[in-house]
Order: structure tokens, then C-alpha cells, then sequence
């Protein structure tokens, strides 16, 4: 049923909502999980076009992956890793396209029509876009 499973992660607490969720879903299906974390801040945003060094934020979130990652492969999952950057959604859109996905499990944090108009919803614009089931479960935060 599924054998890949992206699991976009923030680096927050709303991430172990998703993962406790998950790894019963990848264990009675064998899947392997992929942990994306989308680096958003401006050297993120900025990296490719001004040739910048990783900023102590990319750092960070790669370190944050590597973690987590390893938390999981301890459990005895197949887990690998992978540390986008720019607009959350759009490199979440871009990785599906590239790479074999069956599903995708993200938290949301369940904002209403106001906050999405003003913050965006990562969630609901790549469940618009993408050709995969999207499974999403409000953060418990």
C-alpha cells in the first residue's frame, strides 16, 4: 500500500504529532519513512541565488533531521533524510515531483480563514497540487 512515506517536519513540537502517528502506519505497512524540513529563513531563501554559507539556522535544521532520523532508524525504521530550502510548499510540491511518494503525513496547526490568509497554509497548498494522498492531523501543541 504504501511503501514511501514523506513526513515534512518544522522543527517544533507539532513534529511529534505527526511522527507518533506515523510510525503505526510504517510499521504494519513496512514503509520507509522520509523526513523533509524545508529551511525557510532568508539564507535559506536566499542560498543558491547570493552563493551564501549555511547559516547557523540551516545548520541547525540539518542537525534536527540527522536527529530525529536517527531516533527513528533506533526504532527500526527505514528512514532517510532530506533538508530543502526556500518556500515550504513549494519544495515539498518540487520533492514529490521528483521522487517516488505513496503518501504524505503532515501536522497542521488548524488555523482558520483569517490566520491562513495572513500566514498561508504549507498543508492545504500541497494538497491542492500534489498526486499523492495527503494524511493531515492538527498538531497537539
Amino acid at each position: 500500500m504504501y511503501h514511501t512515506i514523506l513526513v515534512p517536519l518544522e522543527n517544533s513540537p507539532a513534529d511529534q504529532t505527526i511522527l507518533d502517528h506515523i510510525k503505526a502506519l510504517a510499521k504494519l505497512t513496512g514503509s520507509r519513512l522520509i523526513l523533509i524540513h524545508v529551511a525557510d529563513g532568508w539564507a535559506a531563501r536566499n542560498f543558491d541565488q547570493l552563493n551564501l554559507a549555511e547559516s547557523e539556522e540551516i545548520r541547525e535544521d540539518r542537525a534536527y533531521l540527522e536527529r530525529r532520523a536517527a531516533e527513528l532508524r533506533a526504532e527500526g525504521f527505514s528512514v532517510s533524510s532530506a533538508l530543502a530550502m526556500g518556500q515550504p510548499s513549494d519544495e515539498i510540491i518540487k520533492y514529490v515531483q521528483a521522487n517516488p511518494v505513496d503518501l504524505i503525513a503532515m501536522s497542521t496547526h488548524g488555523h482558520r480563514f483569517v490566520s491562513d490568509i495572513i500566514h498561508g497554509s504549507t498543508a492545504d497548498k500541497v494538497r491542492h497540487v500534489v498526486d499523492v494522498p495527503v494524511l493531515l492531523l492538527k498538531a497537539k501543541l
